[in-house]
């Protein structure tokens, strides 16, 4: 029995692996005779595990947050059972830990290094993210593993991020969603705030991330049992609804987001700066200042894509962001589709008349063709580069370009690299770019880079009833410039490792935040210089500000430390600008294009993650065993080198030591580790290993495109089928054969103890045993249900484990560029039969428990003689009463060894195999009658 806990990190890709699963649920339920759903629902109501505590606890220092989740469940049932534990987490949080307590055995997280594999490279081209990436966008994380009866466990998750001030106000949000009602549901959020609090608010529970413009409060008050106590400097607010209560809100578990926002009170005009054992953080969030006049030319994507909804509430918030444009500010709007229409030639002062006007060309914009995005981008940058030097006044203001699309570049430039290097040298440094991606098909990557590389900000903007606030609320936060070209000095001889300290702008109700480390940390005073522009003159700041360092008094929540690091009190500034340095490092990387600079970046980035314990796409986190003394049965073990590979979809093992164990997950298996000689692989070449007789014996089939062939066949007895379907390709130039087959898909039955259907793929694995989970093949991964295990080597292998007694193991053959006559595939490899009965048969399985012997030979039958050129050597091989004739020759296979001496069987391995080619077709992927042998078998 094989526990299972399976992670999903940075979850954008789990999204996308639950739709895979969806997709495949309608055409795998037609396999089978199974339980019907309703009547599977309702056995699972009866004892589904038990929420017994959701609570989450979160500590605001200075605006940085840590949090920590804790879940306990129970299982309730006679029966070995999967619990789950889901979360929510901000896309800009780190996870800093995981801790599982199954039973009485602890499995903790530790931050390493990530081994940079070949091909760990960035495609421009690739955008398979479908969750919100944005940095108001959620990622999952996703912990299961199987509870024995009557038993207990614990999850903890602990992240920390920077809370961003928007709008003039810091938002800290909890997901609540625990997917069932809880007996103890706790919310506890701390903040502690020098500078003091200023107008903290409680919202309403609400089930969406975005909430819109944010114009006015939220007048849906607190939810109920929320309890406020607050002074000057510190607030705690607690959220214990009871079960009633719950059952109030939602009687699914999913109460939806609890949001805490507030300011701080701010005094100084060089902003706020605070000093804690050597590190500094540096507020500068000035008001009260005239706002620069604005530049902005709105581009609009009007093809065929924004059909409906999306370019109607497109429209009606530019009609509300046109009205608040002020007097001083000019504009101009570019329509884009494959053509590129302007309404005016050059920018326009906001006028009654040019408000109007602009208002009815929006309304005229009709959907048609295609997204020439580069075109689009062009021409509003030029539109704005003409206006600044025929104007003379870009010292005074700010030029923006807001753009706003739905797809993917499709007409004229339609290379990323070359589309953001065009819009880069257009651009300047002089104009900003903000991108707003409409809905799920947009490329979000590009966007993304796009406003990176040129001074802006990105946002996903879901296609809902709430799309038009959102893109209100989006623009709210750049309708006000108050400054530019913003650079912060501190004295060199004082300060280090600071990070950015330039700003192409400041918008009225946002934040610059900048931190460092101290050279002498007795100094009592920081000289700090602010320069900008603002609309009326260039404005320098210089103050000498007073250094106090100050301990804080409060616990910060943490989940249990791995061995081996301090206990101490963490210096939250010191996180804190961990964090920022963290998030520059991996945005420099995502910009640059130059091999050895993203190589230096990623490995700062990565040693900076692994000493401060945060998990980046740079690092992993390992699960290990603590140590405990309890005897073995009252315990659950974890392989101690399972890994969770940064913030992408990835599943541990977690596995029972009570029972008979087998033997542990190492690793996933190494492509060239030394596998079987008993296999199918390549066109396909059959290689069939007579240990006992020490003999080798191999043969070909020669299948049509589209049969599926049936390998293993023991049903009746082990429960265990294997199928293998073929996909055509033509054949090299000059060969003998007029096309090729490969294994295109594996699929595996297993129905003891309880049914398992496996489909492998050269990019996927789906595994369904009543819950189905899609795993990609570029990822390593491991999961184990029941006496079913399965680990995925990212790029390189499938290995299934079957009750500890039977073990698969599928390579993946992936080509980079392949010739016409090579297509990606699959090789089957038998790495343990023990557990296949005696009555197992199919094109492999019929030889797993014979005895082969050669006749007619004079020398021995494991030292073959060596043909010499253009010599063959021949002999009869007889196994199950049979006599073949068998040509010796040298094969390659691929399973880590270079070639392989085999007895060769021609004609389709006619007389060697029972029966004939077409007896082994079998009727769909899942098939599992077999014509011959005992074992007759019905089918599914």
């Amino acid at each position: 029995m094989l526990p299972l806990l399976g992670l999903c990190f940075a979850l954008p890709l789990c999204a996308g692996l639950l739709e895979e699963a969806r997709s495949w649920e309608d055409t795998s339920d037609q396999v089978g005779l199974r339980i019907p759903r309703q009547v599977r629902l309702l056995q699972r109501l009866k004892t589904k595990p038990l929420m017994t505590e959701f609570s989450v606890k979160s500590t605001i220092i200075s605006r940085y947050a840590f949090t920590t989740v804790a879940c306990r469940m129970l299982n309730r049932g006679s029966e070995d059972q999967e619990v789950t534990f889901q979360m929510q987490i901000p896309a800009a949080a780190f996870i800093t830990n995981f801790t599982a307590l199954i039973g009485d055995k602890v499995y903790q997280g530790e931050i390493t290094e990530r081994e940079k594999r070949n091909g760990d490279k960035v495609k421009e081209k690739r955008n398979k993210t479908i969750e919100d990436n944005g940095e108001k966008g959620t990622e999952t994380f996703r912990a299961s593993a199987v509870l024995p009866s009557k038993d207990k466990a614990a999850f903890l998750l602990s992240y920390e991020e920077l809370l961003q001030r928007r709008l003039g106000k810091y938002e800290h949000v909890v997901s609540v969603r625990p997917q069932q009602l809880v007996g103890r549901l706790t919310v506890e959020v701390t903040v502690l705030e020098r500078p003091g609090i200023a107008e903290l608010e409680v919202l309403g529970l609400q089930n969406s991330r975005q909430r819109g413009s944010g114009r006015g409060p939220d007048d849906s008050g607190p939810p109920p049992s929320t309890v406020i106590n607050q002074n000057e400097t510190f607030a705690k607010v607690v959220f214990k609804p009871s079960v009633v209560q719950q059952a109030k809100i939602a009687q699914n578990g999913i109460l939806g987001d609890f949001i805490v926002r507030y300011d701080v009170n701010r005094e100084q005009s060089i902003g706020d700066i605070q000093v804690l054992d050597g590190y500094f953080v540096h507020y500068f969030a000035p008001k009260d200042l005239p706002p620069l006049p604005k530049n902005v030319v709105f581009v609009l994507d009007s093809s065929a894509s924004m059909v409906g909804t999306k370019l109607r509430q497109t429209k009606d918030a530019l009609f509300t962001i046109l009205h608040d444009l002020r007097p001083q500010d000019h504009f101009n709007i570019v329509g884009f589709s494959n053509r590129i229409k302007v309404w005016k030639d050059h920018l326009v002062s906001v006028t009654p008349n040019s408000i109007r006007d602009g208002k009815v060309y929006i309304h005229h914009m009709s959907p048609s063709g295609g997204t020439d995005i580069n075109g689009a981008l062009q021409r509003g940058i030029q539109l704005l580069n003409d206006y600044v030097a025929h104007n003379d006044i870009e010292d005074r203001s700010v030029s923006l370009v807001v753009f706003l699309t739905d797809g993917k570049p499709t007409v004229g430039e339609t290379h990323t690299l070359k589309i953001l290097n065009n819009t880069r040298e257009a651009a300047r440094g002089r104009v900003c770019i903000f991108t707003v991606g409409i809905g799920a098909d947009v490329d979000f990557k590009l966007l993304e880079k796009l406003s990176l590389e040129n001074c802006g900000l990105t946002r996903r903007v879901h296609e809902d009833h709430d799309a038009r606030a959102q893109l209100i609320g989006f623009y709210d936060e750049i309708r006000t410039p108050l400054l530019s070209d913003i650079r912060v000095d501190y004295p060199p001889s004082l300060v280090e490792r600071a990070t950015r300290t330039l700003f192409p702008n400041y918008f009225n109700g946002s934040e610059i935040v900048i931190a460092g480390k101290l050279v002498d940390r007795a100094m009592d005073r920081l000289h700090v210089e602010v320069t900008a522009s603002n609309s009326k003159k260039f404005v320098v700041l210089k103050e000498d500000v007073p250094v106090e360092p100050r301990k804080v008094g409060i616990d910060v929540p943490q989940s249990p430390r791995p061995r081996g690091r301090g206990q101490e009190e963490p210096n939250h500034l010191e996180r804190l600008w961990s964090y920022l340095t963290l998030k520059e490092l991996l945005s420099a990387w995502l910009q640059s294009i130059e091999e050895p600079e993203r190589e230096r970046l990623r490995q700062e980035a990565q040693a900076l993650a692994v000493n401060h314990h945060f998990l980046i796409p740079f690092t992993s986190m390992t699960l290990k065993s603590a140590p405990r003394t309890e005897a073995p049965e009252a315990a659950y073990g974890m392989s101690s080198t399972s890994m969770a590979t940064g913030p992408e979809t990835v599943m541990q093992s977690l596995r029972g030591t009570h029972l008979q164990p087998g033997p542990a997950v190492k690793k996933p298996y190494n492509p060239r580790i030394k596998i079987s000689k008993t296999s199918a692989d390549g066109d396909p070449h059959f290689v069939v290993d007579f240990p006992l007789s020490n003999l080798t014996v191999c043969f070909n089939i020669d299948g049509e495109p589209g049969h599926i062939l049936r390998l293993v066949s023991d049903h009746a007895d082990s429960g265990v089928t294997v199928n293998g379907e073929l996909i055509g390709a033509p054949a090299p130039p000059n060969g003998h054969k007029k096309q090729r087959t490969y294994f295109r898909t594996i699929t595996i039955l297993v129905n003891k103890p309880e049914r398992s259907y496996l489909e492998i793929t050269p990019s996927r694995v789906i595994v369904d045993g009543g819950d189905r989970l899609v795993l990609p093949c570029n990822q390593s991964a491991v999961v184990g249900r029941r006496g079913l295990e399965v680990s995925v080597s990212a790029n390189a292998s499938v290995t299934v484990s079957i009750q500890g007694t039977v073990a698969f193991v599928v390579l993946l053959h992936l080509y980079k560029k392949p010739a016409p006559y090579q297509r990606n595939h699959l090789g089957f490899y038998i790495a343990n039969g023990q557990g296949l009965s005696s009555n197992c048969h199919g094109l492999l399985g019929q030889f797993l428990n014979q005895e082969a012997r050669l006749i007619g030979l004079s020398k021995s039958p494991a030292h073959p003689p060596v043909p010499e050129a253009g010599e063959r050597s021949e002999a009869v091989l007889e196994v199950k009463g049979r006599q073949v004739p068998v040509v010796w020759k040298q094969r390659r296979i691929y399973n880590g060894e270079e070639q392989v001496d085999c007895w060769f069987a021609r004609n389709n391995a006619a007389g060697l195999i029972d029966g004939e080619y077409k007896g082994y077709l079998a009727a769909h992927p899942f098939d599992s009658e077999t014509a011959f042998g005992p074992g007759l078998s019905r089918g599914l």
